[in-house]
């Protein structure tokens, strides 16, 4: 997918975009029954036909009343589907509409939207417009929510979940490094962010410099297999391994595993969507929160990287003093560079993309599973919040770890080097695994 980034899209480029975007999520939601749909799956998540009814508010706030009336702000959402007035775990209790109703509100609010475009001066000069920001703005909406639901998907009980149109991964490239390995980042002034204004958020931006000391980081995100052996080593036991509050957490909420992993016999399995299966020793490690994180970092006698690290192993080229859009360059995301896009639906064994790797040597950045960074997100120096604060600008604090790189459930349209995913400390339901660092 080719969201043509640094440039006005065509109107037909937008409604071929837009047509892609639904198709997919109507895809994803084909395999749930009506129940499925309506039903709260856990208190973390919303009813999956929340969702889908939100994802038709969004498009229709922002593509047709707010360009209609030239507004720049989030004041439109409202009703059952503005979700900072009905928060999640409250959202089973409102009159949310059956499958038939809200596909028949998500082809309304689409014709609608068409016809406005087709009246819209792309070339005006509106901010919302220049280099079709807006419309790129819904689209992202729409694939992070693609995500949101998968991962309610992974929570929920019952009927399986039969992944519709699922593909099969590629073979692991003979050339990759083995786990365990890590390469050097030798430091120095580097671009973090973006200034890009067509389709990175707000919380992207500005572009500014840096100044890194050498440090390294690893080649490939931890395995399943090296994450057992933490677990083995009384991982899970060790006071000296676990922060003061990550420790109390654990004890609380009786940590023992990663999320879905299940003990069975004498060996451990992984629930993963509508599969369990032996735990797959080369896969990435998913569904552990970030005191988990840091505490395998320890034990592995590593930390986890910054997020100003963690976009420099990504994106700079220390040879060359230049930075890329992806791991691998400015070329779009393919099958043949990351595991991102669902259709895999689960994380492949570490060392299967070899077009995707970073300047400095590193292995699947993007996709497979996000990776924990010790930073908390905040604003970079000189922020302006645009379109809308409720966004970014309401969650900065220390509060929320950032996450880099996406996951297998993350769609191509919706990542880049730069993009700042936030969550919880205590979170397991996204798909989130590890990469560590160290000093030099």
């Amino acid at each position: 997918m080719d969201l043509h980034i640094g440039r006005r899209l065509t109107s037909a480029e937008i409604s071929s975009l837009l047509s892609e975007a639904r198709s997919r999520t109507l895809l994803l939601m084909s395999a749930l029954s009506d129940e499925d749909l309506r039903l709260q799956h856990d208190k973390l998540m919303s009813p999956i036909v929340w969702d889908l009814g939100h994802i038709g508010h969004f498009e229709e706030v922002w593509l047709v009343e707010n360009l209609a009336n030239g507004s720049t702000g989030s004041e439109g959402l409202r009703g059952i589907y503005n979700p900072f007035e009905n928060p999640r775990a409250q959202r089973d209790e409102l009159p949310l509409p059956s499958r038939s109703e809200c596909h028949r509100y998500l082809e309304a609010v689409r014709g609608r939207v068409l016809e406005r475009l087709a009246s819209t001066d792309l070339g005006a000069d509106d901010p919302m417009l220049c280099d079709s920001f807006v419309y790129r703005m819904v689209l992202q909406h729409e694939y992070q929510h693609n995500e949101t639901m998968l991962q309610t998907v992974q929570l929920k009980h019952g009927e399986a979940y039969a992944a519709p149109g699922r593909i099969e991964p590629p073979v692991v490239d003979d050339e990759a490094p083995a786990p365990g390995n890590m390469v050097r980042f030798p430091g120095g002034v580097v671009v973090h962010g973006t200034d890009d204004r067509s389709v990175a958020y707000d919380n992207e931006r500005p572009g500014h410099e840096v100044t890194l000391a050498p440090f390294w980081i690893d080649v490939h995100p931890a395995t399943n297999g090296e994450y057992l052996d933490f677990l083995e080593d009384d991982g899970y036991e060790r006071r000296e391994l676990w922060s003061d509050v990550g420790w109390a957490w654990k004890d609380e909420a009786n940590l023992i595993a990663p999320a879905y992993w299940l003990r069975q016999g004498d060996g451990w399995h992984e629930r993963r969507m509508d599969r369990t299966a032996s735990l797959q020793s080369e896969r990435p490690v998913c569904h552990i929160c970030y005191w988990e994180a840091e505490a395998y970092a320890a034990w592995a006698g590593k930390r986890l990287p910054t997020e100003p690290e963690w976009e420099a192993a990504a994106s700079w080229d220390p040879k060359t003093g230049a930075k890329r859009l992806y791991p691998w360059g400015d070329e779009p995301p393919s099958g043949t560079r990351a595991n991102l896009d669902v259709m895999l639906f689960q994380a492949t064994v570490v060392g299967t993309f070899g077009q995707g790797v970073s300047p400095i040597g590193c292995w699947g950045m993007m996709g497979d599973v996000w990776e924990w960074t010790s930073t908390d997100f905040r604003a970079y120096p000189g922020y302006e919040t645009f379109p809308y604060p409720e966004y970014s600008e309401v969650f900065f604090g220390n509060e929320y770890k950032v996450l880099r790189g996406g996951a297998w459930a993350t769609r191509f349209g919706a990542i880049r080097n730069t993009f700042r995913n936030w969550d919880y400390p205590i979170r397991r339901q996204i798909f989130s695994g590890v990469r560590c660092a160290r000093d030099d």
